[in-house]
């Protein structure tokens, strides 16, 4: 079986799209685990209101609580409570296609069955506009997720017993979450199956958005989860190390430059100096980080893959 584990904070307004998307699953039985978060709008009662009109026999809802307010809490609650073979976790304002569930349990059926399924996805702006997410198979993953968060959230499913052994989410980070889980789950060299066509919607931009309208309102959060990836990496026994260290002090640069995009230079300058002392350890670095930060500042995109074939 599959359970489907969505954490809810405040959603009230929202979170009967995503729930609608989730009812409308094509594969049986299905469990869904619902975690309010202390939300303080009726998101619980909208949560409850779902279960008592959808729940069937062959469709279990749970509603349960967190109390401590934290995106990894209740992910982690929702993953105590969950009794699937494989979990999913999702976000309570993006959509899953109708076959999503069904086309996940189709690749772990597969022989040798994996660890991880990644799927497509799309971002949607506030105007309703589309653009698909780029799905790579193969090659270096670990790197393509520290450049590109290809294991974000709501774009992969997960063997119960492989994400156990992985210890679950880091529960004192309270943005990148996702970044710094997907890292861990890489860094245990997991098999993985793809499903290229984008089957989620992900809400990209606005107020309901749970990322929000900018990063520097944020500061300080999204640094404290590149640290914890940097622990990570560096008590890993994964090979070239060094390289994926680099990778996260890309992140760095792309973040200061975000903050400096976003009219925030006094947020910008400490973390640019601490990354571009961290990469400068070539000529080559020296001379072409600085170039990338100017890039992004500027609004100009494409500098991830860029980085990753620079560094």
């Amino acid at each position: 079986m599959v359970s489907i584990i969505v954490p809810v904070w405040n959603r009230a307004g929202v979170a009967g799209r995503t729930l609608a998307s989730i009812a409308a699953q094509t594969l049986r039985p299905l469990q869904l685990v619902l975690v309010d978060n202390g939300s303080t709008d009726g998101s619980l009662d909208v949560l409850h209101a779902f279960k008592h009109m959808h729940e069937r026999n062959d469709f279990e809802i749970i509603v349960t609580t967190e109390e401590r307010h934290s995106a990894g809490a209740a992910r982690n609650r929702g993953f105590k409570v969950a009794r699937g073979e494989y979990v999913l976790f999702f976000d309570s304002d993006d959509t899953m296609a109708p076959t999503l569930v069904e086309r996940y349990h189709k690749a772990f059926a597969a022989t040798p069955a994996p660890d991880i399924v990644v799927v497509g996805r799309r971002f949607v702006d506030t105007n309703g506009n589309t653009e698909p997410h780029p799905l790579r198979k193969g090659g270096d993953q670990l790197a393509r997720h520290l450049l590109h968060s290809s294991l974000a959230t709501q774009a992969f499913a997960v063997r119960r017993d492989f994400f156990e052994r992985c210890g679950g989410w880091d529960e004192d980070l309270p943005a990148w979450n996702d970044l710094e889980v997907g890292c861990r789950l890489l860094l245990q060299s997991p098999r993985i199956a793809w499903i290229k066509e984008p089957l989620v919607e992900v809400n990209s931009s606005g107020e309901a958005s749970i990322t929000g309208t900018s990063f520097s309102a944020r500061h300080g959060q999204w640094e404290r989860s590149l640290d914890k990836i940097t622990r990570d990496i560096a008590a890993s026994p994964v090979h070239d190390v060094r390289r994926y260290l680099r990778l996260v002090d890309y992140r760095r640069l792309a973040l200061a430059a975000t903050y400096e995009h976003e009219g925030q230079s006094e947020l910008a300058a400490p973390l640019k100096a601490e990354a571009l002392a961290r990469l400068g350890t070539s000529l080559r670095l020296r001379l072409t980080m600085p170039w990338l930060y100017r890039r992004i500042a500027t609004g100009r995109r494409g500098s991830a893959r860029l980085a990753r074939l620079l560094i």
